[in-house]
């Protein structure tokens, strides 16, 4: 499973009509905020693939195009306090936004956060009754709290996410945000089961997703019923 992820900021090389030819083997696409729908649209209509999205700091509720205002990408998905999984079973979820600053739309305080995460709760158990594990790649525009954060309040960390992962352990928590100027910055940190990449630009990922997609066994009730999940 062949994953290319983006943020924050547009590429030439991915604005492009080359990108089918040079990303012809991608299965899925996750933006992790910060660009602008016609960017997102035009990842999804050469690509022909699955885009699921997350809003960044800087996001309008609405942007101005060619055809109109619009609220959203046409052809993506938002996984904004949404669990999802995708066509091809790998399970997701995401919040967007940052830290507030300077109450901006998709600006949120950290007990905020935390609310939001709390709530995602309850599908992450239904998948893993139905599927045998919580979640695959959890998207987010900030990071976690220490994890590829900064000091200044727009760009800290979010705890909750923290949370998140040391509980359901996705394999991965795709985030953007933070800037990437410098060949030494940190952009990719394992944290227990789960490896958290900053996709700022773009990143290339190959999830292993077979050996995460097993089925779960027959259980049998103490009604002596057996049940099988699908």
């Amino acid at each position: 499973m062949n994953i290319l992820a983006v943020s924050d900021i547009e590429l030439g090389f991915i604005y492009n009509v080359q990108i089918g030819q040079r990303f012809k083997n991608v299965d899925l696409v996750i933006s992790c905020g910060d660009l602008p729908y016609y960017y997102l649209e035009f990842i999804v209509s050469v690509l022909d693939r699955p885009l699921y999205y997350v809003r960044g700091n800087h996001a309008s509720k609405v942007e101005i195009t060619t055809a109109g205002e619009r609220s959203s990408p046409w052809g993506a998905i938002d996984l904004h306090r949404r669990a999802v999984r995708s066509p091809q079973g790998i399970l997701l979820a995401g919040i967007e936004g940052s830290l507030r600053y300077n109450y901006g739309p998709h600006q949120y305080t950290q007990a905020e956060m935390w609310w939001m995460v709390l709530g995602l709760t309850p599908a992450l158990m239904l998948n893993k009754l139905r599927f045998g594990r919580y979640l695959d790649i959890f998207v987010t525009h900030a990071p976690p709290w220490g994890i590829h954060d900064m000091d200044d309040l727009p760009h800290r960390g979010i705890k909750a996410f923290n949370w998140l992962i040391k509980v359901f352990q996705p394999t991965y928590h795709l985030h953007g945000h933070i800037h990437v100027y410098r060949n030494d910055t940190e952009i990719e940190t394992k944290v227990g089961n789960t490896t958290v990449i900053n996709c700022y630009g773009y990143r290339e990922i190959q999830f292993n997703f077979q050996q995460v997609n097993r089925p779960l066994p027959d259980m049998q009730t103490s009604l002596g019923r057996r049940i099988k999940y699908e």
